[in-house]
């Protein structure tokens, strides 16, 4: 039986797609543009501005940025809506089904951090540690652990939820967290996944470290890196 074509694109949309049926190349037709990934990781912590979205994406211009804005809402991705008085600022965001793609990013992310290729060096931005943080989490390190961890990244502020090998994250206040790390994403993530002493961090002035500091030294153990991948030949 022939399937019937439910929508027409427009002519400057169908010359980016595959015309393949594979719910998969669909989704690449969605979400296969230059950045367009990076722009959804941005937003899964809560709505942004344009100017905060350009911030967080270095190299990307702010004519891709619209373009790229302008083609997840009109897949139903993104959302674009003004914040009540008395900021009126312009927002986007993501819908329901765009957070539901977190599970993509994190299959992405195991599978990338295996590549011997991969730079840890290059800009880091909050969102990417947050969003690294549910990734690669190990739940049988974290087994037994409820803890309530703060992180002030430059002018954002987030706590995450610890628990029954979980980790929950959203933006707040860090008051009453037990443990609080500031200082950039790049300084965190060298912690968490390159080893850096804390101390040393801190000394440095890199890293700022207020509360429980057992808490703070288990918890940025409980996120090994998986085995690169081995080299062909």
């Amino acid at each position: 039986m022939k399937l019937e074509k439910i929508t027409e694109l427009p002519d400057t949309r169908r010359r980016r797609h595959y015309d393949d049926s594979c719910a998969a190349a669909h989704a690449l037709d969605l979400v296969g543009e230059r950045w367009a990934l990076l722009v959804m990781r941005e937003l899964y912590w809560g709505p942004k501005r344009f100017s905060a979205l350009r911030a967080s994406l270095p190299g990307i211009s702010a004519n891709v940025l619209t373009q790229r804005l302008e083609g997840l809402e009109a897949a139903g991705i993104v959302i674009r809506r003004r914040l009540p008085p008395p900021s009126g600022a312009q927002v986007y965001e993501l819908t329901e089904w765009g957070q539901e793609s977190e599970p993509i990013f994190q299959a992405l992310g195991r599978w990338a951090a295996r590549s011997p290729r991969h730079d840890p060096t290059l800009p880091f931005s909050a969102a990417s540690l947050l969003l690294s943080l549910r990734t690669m989490l190990d739940p049988g390190r974290a087994d037994g652990l409820a803890a309530r961890i703060g992180f002030v990244l430059g002018v954002e502020t987030y706590v995450a939820d610890l628990g029954a090998g979980r980790i929950e994250i959203a933006p707040g206040p860090t008051e009453g967290a037990d443990v609080v790390f500031a200082g950039a994403p790049t300084v965190i993530a060298a912690a968490i996944y390159g080893g850096q002493d804390l101390a040393a961090l801190e000394a440095e002035g890199a890293l700022r470290i207020t509360g429980d500091r057992a808490l703070a030294a288990r918890f940025v153990a409980l996120f090994p890196l998986p085995a690169k991948a081995a080299p062909p030949g």
